[in-house]
């Protein structure tokens, strides 16, 4: 554990720290120190400075996925090709092969699950911080960048009449049993499955090409459609009250943003682009993305009528007069 502590040390610290700072703002314009509003609100809003620095992240994200989108007709032709080749000299040829696809088209498989990866450490971060509340040391000592006081405050704070530190499957094998908490991390568990899976089936639904949504690449986002929301309902169990308010308000916010990329910039020949190109005419403005470019093409297109050379017309002969020669 100590080397785990070791390695965890920069964002414990920094979680405390954003913590310390918006608990101490709060508490400055009024609300009551030892509120568990206030800390669940600070709990909130240290998910929008963590969402805030993660964007450049989406942004790559973004640009990996509608890559992947993009080069699916030729990794189908790619899978084609080798199908039924299971020789090492196949495999090694079609991961070359794939690789040199990747490269074409400037995707990362990775960038596209790395903004999740990345708030992984400030989970872990919160998770065990609520886990280390009541020891008393903590309490004479401070964690981090919580004073003592500041823990004391944390660990006594609730939310309806719950710890935040309270847990589904702590509350359930209590005696008695905690009804309170039940009743709210049901209540957390299912808001934050509920939005994990909207936003998902909001991706496949509207923001994929009619190629992406063929193939392996479309196999995978149906697998996270239905997988993701399974870890989390069996992880929601195990977490804390203060962690399930993190990962509820982070995943609205996740819900929220694909929202306006969705609406706003959407995938080149998905049907949340062609709900795009409806708008923009009812505004009487042009089409953007894979319409625009059908437009193109069709403009530079020749029409089909051999227009020939133009003919000129004829010089009428001027009548001589009379006495003329």
């Amino acid at each position: 554990m100590a080397f785990l502590d070791a390695i965890m040390w920069p964002f414990s610290w920094a979680v405390s720290f954003i913590l310390s700072m918006w608990h101490s703002l709060l508490t400055l314009l009024g609300m009551p120190e030892g509120s568990g509003w206030n800390w669940t609100i600070s709990i909130v809003l240290l998910v929008l400075v963590i969402r805030v620095i993660l964007i450049p992240l989406f942004v790559k994200q973004i640009k990996s996925q509608r890559g992947m989108q993009i080069m699916q007709p030729e990794m189908q032709k790619l899978q084609a090709k080798y199908k039924g080749k299971k020789d090492p000299a196949s495999r090694q040829a079609q991961v070359a092969e794939q690789q040199a696809l990747f490269k074409k088209h400037g995707v990362n498989p990775f960038m596209t699950c790395l903004p999740i990866l990345a708030q992984m450490p400030i989970f872990l971060s919160l998770f065990w911080m609520l886990n280390r509340m009541r020891q008393p040391e903590y309490h004479e000592e401070g964690y981090f960048a919580l004073s003592a006081d500041e823990v004391t405050s944390f660990d006594a704070s609730s939310i309806f009449g719950v710890g935040m530190d309270g847990t589904f499957l702590g509350s359930m094998n209590a005696d008695p049993i905690g009804w309170n908490t039940i009743a709210l991390t049901t209540v957390m568990i299912v808001t934050m499955v509920s939005t994990q899976f909207f936003t998902q089936k909001q991706l496949m639904s509207k923001n994929m090409s009619e190629a992406a949504l063929k193939g392996q690449f479309a196999q995978t986002q149906k697998l996270m459609l239905y997988v993701l929301p399974l870890v989390f309902v069996f992880g929601g169990v195990y977490f804390p009250v203060g962690v399930l308010i993190y990962w509820v308000a982070t995943n609205l916010w996740t819900m929220g943003q694909q929202w306006w990329v969705i609406r706003n910039n959407p995938t080149p020949g998905s049907l949340a682009e062609k709900e795009l190109n409806i708008r923009r005419e009812m505004k009487g403005l042009p089409p953007v993305g894979e319409e625009a470019r059908k437009a193109r093409e069709e403009a530079a297109k020749p029409s089909g009528k051999h227009k020939g050379h133009t003919a000129q017309p004829k010089k009428k002969k001027k009548k001589k007069k009379k006495g003329q020669r």
